[in-house]
């Protein structure tokens, strides 16, 4: 997901977006997967040329991505999205101006606390972290270097490090994670139902969409095969006192108390109502995001505070 804060920030986005090519271009991607240049210039009958100077307005904008491939007939530039949605914001700026923050991130391995059943199981950037489906390799010391981490009933809880000085408050939490089912379902329904925690606090749910076979994650490791847990979707969720908000949705209007010297964030998965996917979380080494879960502070000095 990328995100657009205000209308200025979003200005050379909707420019990019403002071209009926390279609409085209952002429409044939999300039906056909990679593509080189040659066959996105052939499709929409421009010149190589054209085709390239549209690839570069859109790949500065972080719309796409684009690899380079060696095969048989040489080198090729591949593009594919490198967002699946784009979200604006047009109050983020009015509302955290007159704060400081910080930015930490969290490896999806470094969990402080775990439930977790079959099937399940970890992966590092070479190779599987202990046997699929025994849920004893969460305990390994290995687990710290996971990739991935799926399961199918359970959870996985992580610490948010608060790095404040006393008296600063905090007032916005955002965090943005790659996720998705673990592909447990029912082959007729395999979403699944994750809720998130916030300091034991429930914030809510999300019904995860369906995964995406068959296409492969671009940071996924070469030595993981197969359709299954490839990659996830971007999720933001944000917290502040209006409640908490996904992807821009109000979920909650429950504010859990921001302010303890352990925060925690907990996701879960909760089979029900035939909704058996599970969950699988996605670290910078896997899937189609280089990021692990990523947390941003918003937070008020103490020497802004009211008396």
């Amino acid at each position: 997901m990328l995100q657009i804060n205000g209308l200025d920030e979003g200005l050379e986005i909707f420019k990019a977006l403002g071209s009926e090519v390279r609409m085209r271009i952002v429409q044939l991607l999300s039906q056909n997967g990679d593509m080189n240049l040659n066959d996105l210039a052939q499709t929409l009958e421009v010149t190589n040329g054209a085709i390239t100077a549209h690839i570069k307005k859109l790949e500065e904008c972080g719309i796409i991505q684009v690899k380079t491939a060696h095969t048989g007939h040489g080198i090729q530039k591949i593009c594919s999205l490198a967002v699946d949605e784009i979200l604006l914001n047009l109050y983020p700026a009015q509302e955290v101006r007159n704060f400081m923050a910080y930015e930490t991130s969290i490896r999806v391995g470094h969990y402080s606390q775990y439930s977790a059943k079959p099937g399940c199981g970890m992966a590092g950037p070479e190779n599987l972290i202990g046997p699929v489906d025994d849920a004893r390799c969460f305990s390994y010391p290995e687990h710290l270097d996971a990739e991935l981490v799926w399961l199918h009933d359970g959870y996985m809880e992580y610490r948010i490090p608060n790095l404040l000085p006393e008296g600063n408050r905090i007032m916005q939490m955002t965090i943005s994670f790659e996720v998705s089912d673990a592909d447990y379902g029912m082959e007729e329904d395999p979403n699944a139902d994750i809720a998130f925690y916030l300091n034991g606090s429930l914030l809510g749910e999300w019904r995860s969409l369906p995964s995406v076979k068959h296409s492969r994650g671009i940071y996924t490791p070469a030595w993981w095969n197969g359709p299954l847990r490839q990659h996830g979707y971007l999720k933001m969720l944000v917290v502040n006192e209006r409640g908490a908000f996904l992807d821009g949705v109000k979920i909650t209007e429950t504010i859990p108390d921001l302010n303890q010297e352990e925060m925690t964030l907990r996701f879960e998965s909760r089979p029900k109502d035939g909704h058996t996917g599970g969950l699988a979380l996605y670290g910078s080494g896997f899937g189609n995001y280089k990021q692990d879960i990523h947390v941003r502070i918003h937070y008020s000095p103490a020497a802004q505070m009211s008396p």
